[in-house]
């Protein structure tokens, strides 16, 4: 390894984005961890990504709240959360600082500039850096390969691709408490909503696949943020069968063991589409943001992708909802 283990002591890894971005990254946080077993490892991310770390603790240590940055557009900049970020970041210099963001514009510069020890990842025309520690960025590929060949520039192998997603105890029980009604039957999850309207499949499109699901017998559980409110309530109303709408009343861990026990998802190309990888729930995703081969679940067997935008046929849906969805054992709906 270009860092080997017992001079490598501190590790930070800058990804500030949002969970499915954070998800596709595990199977590289679990290599990472595999080879610095004894390091501390530090996630510099944005301020909801605290949870992740907790939920993650088997491979993240700590976590460093990220204040954002002039041209990264995921949080507006505090000068003043900059100025103290940056003087921790130069008060505890790091070991090996890996860029996890993207193509590295901007965030190289960026990430240089602290002076909190050498940075590695990717580069890209405009920004490239000499010597080994930074690979070309790759496109056209899985974001969860991706990260997995940066590291394997740096020497450090792989342990796997499959997604993790930790439920905690207290979750589940909570679940349980919640929806004691589910328990033991048949159900489908529908996950409408997603970050930013524009990768969201209409809600119409939504309601009838759904109520081909309740026709088949299963229950049909909506789920969301309290932010995707408006769609959900959409897609019920839109409904000719009944849903159970969860929207805004579980937790992400609550969600997730949801999704786990249920027969099929069907969601955009979003964070529970993750979720559903991690628990080999067998799901429909459909992708509307052009870029299904980056951020499809690499089981092409067990999940299906359909890139809408190239081919916007709602026969493919219908074929995998055959494939997925048989009649019902017994019938919620009569």
């Amino acid at each position: 390894m270009k860092f080997p283990a017992k001079t490598t002591r501190k590790i930070a890894i800058f990804r500030a984005l949002q969970l499915g971005d954070l998800l596709c990254s595990v199977p590289a946080f679990r290599a990472l961890r595999h080879a610095y077993p004894d390091a501390e490892i530090t996630l510099l991310g944005l301020p909801w990504a605290a949870t992740f770390c907790e939920r993650f603790s088997h491979y993240i240590d700590r976590f460093i709240h990220f204040p954002g940055y002039t041209g990264l557009p995921e949080q507006p900049i505090d000068i003043a959360g900059w100025k103290r970020f940056e003087i921790q970041m130069r008060a505890e210099p790091f070991d090996l600082i890996l860029q996890m963001q993207g193509n590295g514009s901007i965030v190289n510069d960026m990430l240089e500039t602290l002076h909190a020890g050498p940075v590695a990842g990717f580069h890209s025309a405009g920004n490239h850096r000499k010597g080994d520690l930074f690979l070309e960025y790759p496109t056209g590929i899985s974001e969860i390969r991706r990260h997995l060949l940066m590291l394997e520039n740096l020497g450090i192998p792989g342990n796997g691709t499959d997604l993790e997603f930790p439920v905690r105890e207290s979750e589940m029980q909570h679940l349980r408490k919640s929806t004691s009604f589910l328990l033991d039957s048949d159900y489908v999850c529908v996950h409408p909503g997603s970050r930013g309207s524009w990768r969201q499949w209409p809600p119409s499109y939504f309601a009838c696949i759904a109520d081909l699901c309740a026709g088949k017998g299963y229950r049909v559980v909506v789920t969301g943020t309290k932010e995707e409110a408006a769609i959900t309530s959409q897609v019920v109303a839109l409904m000719e069968y009944p849903a159970l709408d969860l929207t805004g009343k579980t937790g992400l861990g609550e969600i997730a063991q949801l999704i786990k026990e249920s027969r099929l998802l069907v969601s955009n190309c979003t964070g529970v589409s993750h979720i559903a990888a991690a628990t080999r729930t067998p799901s429909i995703v459909i992708s509307m943001d052009g870029e299904p081969e980056r951020w499809g679940p690499l089981n092409t067997t067990l999940h299906k992708t359909i890139d809408w935008l190239r081919d916007p046929d709602m026969d493919k849906v219908l074929d995998c909802l055959e494939v997925f969805l048989p009649v019902a054992k017994f019938t919620v709906y009569p």
